[in-house]
């Protein structure tokens, strides 16, 4: 398998995250717009920073998701990374930033 590789990832606001959010994954997940190369099941560390927040959030996980370079389509070309267990909390404060929206048919990167 391919060895870490390291992101970072600033969301501005609510309407990118609840597009780049990935709820139906058990742990959570985040798409992660790139054109670089991963293989599904690449461990990645991402730093992410989400809206209103300075703080820069370690995230490690594996990539579950891949829209490669050149992707057709409204599709961004980028990674969905799985969370791992240690970042349960990362999914909790992003479902608290998107409480009463995740319920809502809107687009996403993945879906």
């Amino acid at each position: 398998m391919a060895s870490q590789k390291a992101l970072s990832l600033t969301i501005h606001d609510e309407q990118t995250l609840l597009s780049a959010f990935m709820p139906l994954l058990e742990r959570g997940g985040i798409f992660v717009p790139t054109r670089e190369r991963y293989e599904l099941g690449q461990e990645v560390y991402l730093l992410l920073t989400l809206p209103g927040e300075n703080e820069r959030v370690p995230v490690t996980g594996q990539v579950v998701w891949v829209s490669p370079d050149g992707v057709t389509g409204q599709r961004v070309p980028g990674i969905g990374i799985h969370f791992s267990t240690e970042d349960l909390g990362v999914r909790d404060r992003i479902e608290t930033l998107l409480a009463g929206q995740l319920d809502k048919d809107i687009p996403t990167h993945t879906f």
